[in-house]
């Protein structure tokens, strides 16, 4: 019997990955960047064994139904193709993140699988190799295996798409994120078949691929500056970029709930009283908001006023996957 225990907490791209070249190695279409928070997390417990007769995947106590599991075993061919085994294995996951909200659940997950499989059949796989693993099992689970600030290169085949930490001079110390949870149950349009649509569909789609490198460069710049105006700002756009693209596919869709757009609506109020913030979404209808430390409690009552307060929850820059002894 082989185990291996690790938590990964979820990251929130500030340059959004949307639209994938490879299905199968999952190679994104553009570079990505995110910041990893501390407030969401999964923790997954892996274990090999013989006397295991198929592979068993548990979520937060319950035992997965036949589409869940072979996901997961997709990812385990992988790691036993690694290990050069052929045992089956147990899968005990605990997500302390609502699942397919978009909150990033799966890249927390995926990311504390690798990790966890790392360290159960000794792998011996660094970060780099981590990062690659976990990505073939979610893409933006590549960014969780560093804390921070961190970029996915897009890369080419499957030993170039990786992610690794940006140097940032402790700027993220001063960062927080207001979540705002509004709506936890399953979406109408997965990440991975709203991805697809877009790509395959979308008018808008190759502006958007047109405008990352600049949109890229400049959120690089304002880390290394300590900008948060710059930063905040060119987030934002990003993301109202990349939720555009959803409206022009065909059929059309949206992530947006109208809880969304009050959201949206509240940050810019929150602008104009002079209290820097900026909100991102991804493929869900929660909003999340970039604001500095200094300005959280006043971000959080504020919307308070607007949703209950369990909506609002705040989170700090996180540490990157650990394994769990």
């Amino acid at each position: 019997m082989f185990k291996g225990k690790a938590r990964a907490y979820t990251n929130i791209a500030l340059i959004k990955y949307w639209g994938k070249k490879d299905e199968a190695l999952i190679l994104p279409m553009n570079n990505s960047l995110s910041l990893t928070l501390d407030a969401f997390y999964t923790e997954t417990e892996v274990i090999f064994s013989d006397t295991f007769t198929k592979d068993e995947f548990y979520l937060d106590g319950e035992q997965q139904n036949d589409k869940a599991t072979k996901k997961i075993s997709t990812f385990l061919d992988l790691v036993r193709e690694k290990g050069q085994t052929t045992l089956n294995a147990k899968v005990i996951s605990q997500n302390f993140v609502p699942t397919a909200a978009g909150l990033a659940s799966s890249a927390s997950g995926l990311a504390a699988l690798a990790g966890a499989c790392n360290e159960a059949l000794q792998l011996g796989l660094d970060d780099t190799g981590l990062s690659r693993l976990a990505r073939r099992g979610s893409g933006s689970a590549c960014r969780s295996i560093y804390g921070g600030f961190v970029e996915w290169e897009k890369g080419f085949d499957d030993l170039t798409s990786y992610a690794k930490q940006i140097s940032s001079d402790g700027f993220e110390d001063d960062l927080a994120m207001v979540f705002l949870l509004l709506n936890d149950q399953q979406k109408d349009v997965s990440s991975r078949d709203g991805m697809r649509r877009t790509v395959e569909t979308s008018s808008f789609y190759q502006g958007w691929l047109d405008s990352l490198d600049a949109d890229l460069a400049q959120l690089k710049q304002a880390i290394t500056d300590k900008n948060f105006q710059s930063l905040g700002e060119t987030m934002e756009r990003n993301a109202l970029k990349m939720h555009g693209t959803t409206l022009a596919a065909n059929p059309p869709f949206t992530y947006w709930s109208p809880d969304s757009l009050r959201a949206m609506q509240a940050v810019r109020d929150l602008r104009k009283q002079g209290v820097p913030c900026y909100f991102t979404m991804d493929a869900g209808p929660n909003v999340k908001i970039l604001v500095e430390k200094k300005h959280v409690t006043t971000v959080k009552t504020a919307c308070s006023h607007l949703f209950s307060k369990k909506q609002v929850v705040s989170a700090q820059a996180g540490s990157g996957m650990t394994i769990i002894k």
